[in-house]
């Protein structure tokens, strides 16, 4: 205990009275750190879970054009082909369907944004949207004509109470935007709903290029949502569903399904056949917290973390429930099965697509 600490211990002078004691000064030093250095641990542990890496763009002989499986490299961050080279741009999520490709990537200082990149087969940049939010999730339509992007508005984990989405939808037909989904009309067990805590994410294209399926977490639940963008609609279908991917044949649905309340554990990935809405458990027993992809109409891959020192590897399970994982790309994650040119859907017009980066139009 010093001086300025004893009872009656009297100040050299009347300045000296009015200063606070050291020892507050000290205490409001270290809580001011302490405050800082955690709301900078979260940013870059948000930005950061699969390593932080500068942006980087493609090399003119990496393109989309051989078929096969294109992932994210988790050690440069970039997009990289199977059993090819490390050559793509960098990202953060990664997607790809017809003529079209969508990279998320974070954007370095505070708040937290995320930077949704739209490219072409050649990895031409055609256009950018800058969000609020940590990158979080990434869909191309089979087409190339519409895509969707989630960031984290608030936390980094679906385990974690507390946290806010925001998911939009862009169609490269018109270069119409919409912001956020959460402003189409929602009905929930078929009554219309109104909610300030509604959050979407997960989203996965039906081939009509209007129809979609996501997530919608409200009340503490979690739905399967079918939406109509045409009808401007969306309607829940099922409890428990998180991170649809729907079938190349549009029949059924790949989800992660909450099986426990353990945070390091919670979810086991589902197939739920949209006719009759019955659902069985994949093989894959481990917690999963990815948005499955269809590789083909029996496979399905996805991301966990990595062994030996990666953050993350690829790893496959038939969609039946049968066999057994399969430790597909080590060092991988962001999984998507990409066709030859002109293999898939109408490819999405260059016009819109290219012109008016960062348009903004439409809901939201």
């Amino acid at each position: 205990m010093t001086a300025l600490d004893l009872p009656g211990a009297a100040p050299q002078d009347a300045e000296q009275e009015r200063r606070p004691p050291v020892w507050r000064l000290l205490v409001l030093g270290v809580a001011v750190l302490a405050l800082l250095g955690g709301s900078l641990g979260y940013v870059l542990h948000a930005r950061g879970r699969g390593g932080a890496h500068r942006a980087v763009a493609a090399d003119a002989s990496f393109t989309l054009d051989r078929p096969g499986l294109y992932y994210r490299d988790a050690a440069t961050g970039r997009v990289a082909r199977e059993s090819g080279p490390v050559g793509g741009p960098s990202c953060e999520r990664f997607h790809a369907g017809g003529e079209r490709s969508l990279c998320l990537r974070a954007l370095p200082g505070t708040p937290a944004r995320t930077e949704a990149v739209v490219y072409d087969r050649a990895f031409t940049r055609l256009q950018s949207i800058t969000v609020p939010g940590v990158p979080n999730r990434a869909r191309v339509s089979a087409s190339g004509n519409l895509l969707s992007w989630t960031a984290f508005a608030v936390g980094d984990s679906y385990a974690v109470s507390g946290f806010s989405t925001r998911t939009s939808v862009l169609d490269l037909r018109s270069g119409y935007l919409i912001k956020s989904i959460e402003d189409i009309p929602l009905t929930v067990d078929g009554v219309r709903h109104h909610a300030a805590d509604v959050n979407y994410w997960g989203v996965s294209f039906a081939a009509d290029d209007n129809r979609f399926y996501a997530t919608v977490s409200t009340g503490g639940r979690t739905h399967l949502v079918e939406g109509d963008l045409a009808a401007w609609s969306a309607r829940t279908l099922r409890e428990n569903v998180e991170c649809p991917s729907l079938s190349p044949d549009g029949t059924r649905i790949a989800f992660k399904k909450k099986v426990s309340d353990d945070p390091a554990a919670p979810w086991r990935l589902y197939v739920l056949d949209l006719d009759g809405l019955r659902e069985h458990p994949l093989a894959e027993t481990r917690s999963v917290d990815d948005q499955a992809a269809w590789l083909d109409g029996a496979t399905l891959g996805y991301a966990l973390p990595g062994g030996n020192g990666r953050s993350t590897d690829v790893w496959t399970v038939p969609a039946d429930g049968t066999g057994a994982p399969v430790l597909r790309v080590p060092g991988a994650s962001s999984p998507v099965a990409v066709q030859a040119p002109g293999a898939g859907a109408d490819a999405a017009p260059a016009g819109n697509a290219a012109a008016g980066s960062g348009h903004t139009a439409g809901h939201g």
